[in-house]
């Protein structure tokens, strides 16, 4: 019986996990629930949300009419939530908390991709800008409007840190915004909310959060050689060039001599998905016991990243991101593509902006006196599309026979 507590004892979260029962609350005080504990609650209100139901719609690299079997943001968004939970359950880290982030972590995404973000940016430029961090902030604290006593889904402090800081701290020691944030500003929304919840922007996020984030990495590196694969946007000749990836398919042909495309093309994403997540828990043990890290309190006073890839992998990510940047993203069918997706978000906001009266009724009355304010109802009316709805409405407003392709 001792040894059996023992193991549990062994097997229960790290001391320096998230604890649900210690969670720093909402904003708006809740009763608790009687069957699920806080961070669960965050996870089912995220999955539950609008915002979630609409990025099934949403693009990931390709649009949604180039095939069904492409990834849209909602599968990402899946895959993200599993590697998440995977890293989580290795670490003994709270798996809930883990996948709540890992799940909301795109819902501020526009649609079109991150093409559908950058023009929409550029038309923001002279009202703060557009950033879809930013944004999923507003939608789970604002934008929003399902419960009758708060807008937003009143998420923990937790959660809603590891939404705004997955990536790490927006601001240094002296309060100054680090190198990604030092042009423009950390973003207004940001700042306003941090003044009535403190959101910490200082300090990296809780060890759930960061597993969230580099789970997004692995599994934008795996699938985009799985969906360029497919698509014939590269070949597996090309991917060669990457010695991390040359490694691999050296392995599977000398498992599996003579297999079929298909296949191989699976076998490939999945070892990339297995070395860079066994990876991440062997250097992250290590990072753990180095920074003798014992409670929550020591991953706040870190002040560097604990989950991470080893200098290996970390390069064989980054030759990785190169090879699909210059071979995939900047593909010229893909460029075209982004080329008429930017073009049909410039001509919407300009149109929203020209007459709010082209906007539901109820997002016109959000345009407000000033034109900053009329500028982001249009902008979060926008933002909150599906690629389907957006070229519906560019078929309504501009041209009823136009396409991407």
């Amino acid at each position: 019986m001792g040894m059996g507590v023992a193991s549990r004892e062994a097997n229960g979260p790290a001391p320096y996990a998230a604890d649900p029962a210690r969670s720093l609350g909402r904003l708006h005080a809740e009763p608790p629930s009687p069957t699920r504990d806080d961070f669960q609650r965050d996870r089912d209100r995220v999955i539950h949300s609008t915002a979630f139901r609409r990025l099934a719609h949403k693009t990931q690299v390709f649009v949604y009419h180039e095939g069904d079997h492409f990834r849209s943001r909602l599968t990402h968004t899946i895959e993200v939530a599993q590697l998440a939970r995977a890293l989580a359950k290795a670490l003994r880290l709270d798996e809930e908390l883990a996948e709540a982030v890992a799940l909301g972590h795109d819902l501020g995404h526009t649609p079109f991709g991150h093409t559908g973000e950058e023009a929409l940016d550029a038309c923001m430029a002279a009202h703060g800008g557009f950033d879809h961090n930013s944004h999923g902030l507003r939608l789970v604290t604002e934008l929003e409007r399902r419960y009758a006593d708060f807008d937003g889904l009143n998420l923990t402090q937790e959660t809603l840190e590891g939404l705004v800081k997955h990536n790490g701290p927006l601001l240094d020691a002296e309060g100054r915004p680090l190198e990604r944030w030092r042009k423009r500003g950390v973003p207004a929304a940001i700042l306003a909310y941090d003044r009535q919840q403190d959101l910490r922007l200082r300090q990296y996020p809780s060890l759930e959060a960061q597993a969230a984030a580099i789970a997004d990495d692995i599994a934008y590196d795996a699938h985009d050689i799985d969906d360029g694969l497919r698509a014939g946007l590269f070949d597996l000749e090309a991917i060669r060039a990457v010695p991390f990836v040359a490694t691999l398919l050296d392995e599977i042909e000398r498992l599996h001599p003579g297999l079929e495309r298909p296949r191989l093309i699976h076998e490939l994403t999945r070892r990339v998905i297995t070395r860079f997540i066994e990876d991440v828990i062997g250097e992250s043990g290590a990072r753990l016991v180095e920074a003798r890290v014992a409670s929550l309190a020591d991953v706040q006073a870190a002040g560097r990243a604990l989950i991470g890839f080893s200098p290996p992998l970390a390069d064989a990510d980054r030759s990785l991101k190169a090879f699909l940047f210059a071979n995939m993203y900047r593909h010229p069918q893909v460029r075209q593509v982004r080329e008429r997706a930017d073009a049909v978000v410039r001509a919407l906001f300009s149109a929203y902006l020209g007459d709010p009266t082209t906007m539901p009724a109820d997002w016109a009355a959000k345009a407000g006196a000033s034109q900053a304010e009329h500028a982001r109802a249009a902008a979060d009316y926008l933002a909150g599309m599906t690629d389907r709805f957006a070229m519906n409405e560019y078929r309504r407003l501009f041209d009823p026979a136009a396409n991407l392709r």
